[in-house]
C-alpha cells in the first residue's frame, strides 16, 4: 500500500520559480535577484586612481591627492561609482531598512572581489573589519550597514571577520555635511582598538558602503598600521566622484 497518490504531472517546485529583479521588478532566473540588463547598466567604476579608486579619465594612474598625501591604506576596491541607481539602492538599504537591496549589492561586491582574488589582482586578507558607527547614529538607524555588509561578505568569500576589534568611543558630527579638511579634524581620536585586538603582522580589510573623501578609512587604517598591521585595504560598494565633475 502506497501512502502517497500517484501524480504524473509536474508539481510546483520552489527552486524553479522565477526571481524578481530588485532593480526593475522584472522576472529573472539569476540567484542574485538582478537581471542581466540591470547588472550591465550599473555604473561600473572603470578608470580610477590605483590607491583611492577616485574616478579618473585614464586607468593606471594615482590621483594628485594620493601622491601629495598618501593614505594609510594600500588600496580601495569599489565596483561602482556613487551614481544612479547604486546611490538610490544604497540609500534605501541604509535609510529605509531595505536589507535585500544591501544583500544584493554585497553579493555583487563579493563576486567582484572573488574575481580579482582568482586572477591574483588582489591578495586575500586575513580578516574583514567593519567601520564602526557612532552610538547615537546607531540608535537612530537601528543597525550598522557596514556590519551587515561585512557579515555577508565574510560568508560569501569565506574570510573571517571581527566585529569588535575596532571601536568608536567618541561621538562625532556626521561626516556627510563636512568638507575634506573638517572631516579629518572631526575624526581625530574618534576610533580606538579593542584591548585584546590582534593586529600585528595581519593583512586587514575595512568594509563600508561608500567612500567619499577617504578620511574615515585613512584614520582607521593609520590606527591599524601603527598597531603593527602588515597591510590595510578598503572594500566598499561605491566611490564618489570628485566634487564638480
Amino acid at each position: 500500500m502506497h501512502c502517497q497518490p500517484r501524480y504524473k504531472r509536474e508539481v510546483y517546485i520552489w527552486l524553479k520559480n522565477n526571481q524578481m529583479c530588485l532593480i526593475c521588478d522584472e522576472p529573472t532566473e539569476s540567484a542574485d535577484c538582478v537581471c542581466n540588463v540591470c547588472e550591465t547598466e550599473l555604473p561600473w567604476l572603470l578608470e580610477h586612481c590605483e590607491v583611492c579608486a577616485l574616478p579618473l579619465p585614464m586607468d593606471g594612474l594615482i590621483c594628485g591627492q594620493c601622491q601629495k598625501q598618501p593614505p594609510a591604506f594600500k588600496q580601495v576596491v569599489a565596483p561602482w561609482t556613487y551614481s544612479f541607481p547604486v546611490d538610490t539602492l544604497i540609500s534605501r538599504f541604509k535609510h529605509q531598512s531595505r536589507w535585500p537591496l544591501g544583500h544584493l549589492l554585497a553579493r555583487l561586491l563579493g563576486q567582484h572581489l572573488q574575481h580579482r582574488f582568482d586572477n591574483a589582482e588582489l591578495s586575500l586578507p586575513d580578516c574583514l573589519l567593519l567601520v564602526p558607527m557612532a552610538r547615537k547614529r546607531l540608535r537612530q538607524r537601528g543597525f550598522n550597514q557596514a556590519l551587515m555588509l561585512t557579515r555577508w561578505l565574510s560568508e560569501h568569500l569565506a574570510i573571517a571577520h571581527d566585529e569588535h576589534l575596532l571601536l568608536r568611543p567618541h561621538e562625532t558630527v556626521a561626516q556627510q555635511a563636512l568638507d575634506a579638511k573638517t572631516r579629518k579634524r572631526n575624526l581625530l581620536a574618534a576610533f580606538a582598538l579593542a584591548p585584546d585586538a590582534q593586529v600585528q603582522g595581519r593583512h586587514l580589510a575595512l568594509v563600508d558602503d561608500v567612500l567619499t573623501t577617504g578620511a574615515t578609512a585613512h584614520s582607521l587604517a593609520r590606527l591599524l598600521m601603527e598597531a603593527g598591521a602588515r597591510q590595510v585595504d578598503v572594500y566598499c560598494l561605491a566611490r564618489t566622484p570628485k566634487p564638480g565633475t
